[in-house]
């Protein structure tokens, strides 16, 4: 339970469920260790008394659990290494797997409880054999199946996810009928340990490094202007290069070990990859692919899927071939593969194929 109204309304259904629950807040950080300063961060005492109150009016225990030396570990780190590397890291994707879904399901275990439920848009259903199963949520501009794809078979078979039959709007409503204090609360829109969004400075800030400028490129090798070091950009970037030019450039390449940037105008084919390899492969609706698989993926969380065909080249490799070439795919980032609402599966993209 964060605080926010997703959770707090999870938690009311959950309760009307199975009358026995628990409310557990998950603190991950501390703001002023991070040198976080926001009007909405995660983990204040304000979202942490919010969490309680709902806790109080359902008449439910309410637990805080740190996590904090976990969080820094998996996924601060990973996101700091990820930007240094060149690569686009998608945070929200580890918390998820080795946070929400490996050690708050551990806890609840521990207190001998049946399952977790939290304030996730998606869906849980079984096929005929019995196989768990992913679902894109009834609310299309609200669904989160894309940063859930990493769920197993075992952690599927122990969660439930109490809004994904529901809109946004039928959420806070219900929030309202029971008079939460937060059923008209903001929604988060930044990653939670960077509420403004500039990444840049989170990581400068955390490491107490300097990034060395370097130089940007042009796909010949051409020197074009100057950078201000990599973790300021990623690739498909093309606002606040300031580099002159005839047309758009976009950010189509970056090489930490170098320092450089590769930047190419959008008509350039360098811009656009065929394919991607993707690694840390988790599939849910099978056990593996054989021979091909004709499906849509997903290459950034708020982009539209696209046809393409996936083959799995080795037990944690994917290959995947789009239909038609795609701007500038980030490493990092996932691929995540669709077949209608049910989610295959995915992996954390490697390599860019051309």
């Amino acid at each position: 339970m964060s605080g926010g109204v997703d959770s707090s309304v999870s938690a009311y259904l959950m309760r009307e469920k199975y009358h026995e629950c628990v409310g557990a807040t998950m603190m991950l950080f501390l703001n002023e260790a991070l040198g976080i300063s926001s009007r909405h961060p995660c983990c204040t005492f304000e979202n942490i008394q919010d969490a309680k109150k709902i806790c109080e009016s359902l008449g439910i225990r309410h637990e805080i659990l740190n996590y904090m030396s976990e969080f820094e570990e998996r996924v601060i780190k990973n996101f700091v290494s990820v930007y240094e590397s060149g690569g686009t890291p998608n945070p929200c994707i580890e918390c998820n797997r080795f946070l929400k879904f490996e050690a708050l399901m551990q806890h609840a275990k521990n207190l001998q409880l049946g399952k977790i439920a939290t304030g996730h848009y998606a869906k849980i259903s079984r096929d005929n054999s019995g196989r768990y199963l992913l679902k894109k949520a009834k609310d299309t501009s609200r669904d989160q199946s894309y940063v859930l794809y990493m769920l197993t078979q075992a952690q599927l078979s122990n969660l439930e996810f109490p809004l994904g039959d529901f809109l946004k709007s039928e959420v806070r409503e219900i929030a309202a009928c029971q008079n939460f204090t937060n059923a008209r609360k903001h929604d988060s829109q930044d990653i939670c340990f960077v509420p403004d969004g500039d990444y840049a400075s989170f990581i400068q800030n955390y490491t107490g490094k300097n990034y060395e400028p370097g130089n940007f490129v042009d796909t010949c090798g051409k020197i074009l202007g100057c950078h201000k070091g990599v973790i300021h950009y990623t690739v498909g970037q093309r606002r606040g290069l300031g580099v002159s030019a005839k047309a758009r450039l976009y950010v189509t390449n970056i090489d930490a070990a170098d320092n450089n940037i590769t930047l190419a105008y959008e008509h350039e084919s360098e811009l656009f990859s065929k394919g991607v390899k993707a690694r840390n492969v988790n599939l849910i609706a099978l056990e593996r692919i054989t021979n091909h698989l004709d499906a849509r993926v997903k290459i950034r969380y708020r982009q539209r899927e696209i046809p393409a065909k996936i083959f799995q080249t080795d037990s944690d490799e994917l290959y995947v071939e789009f239909s038609e070439p795609q701007k500038a795919p980030a490493t990092g980032q996932s691929v995540v593969i669709y077949d209608g609402d049910v989610v295959i599966g995915g992996g954390i993209i490697t390599e860019r194929v051309k």
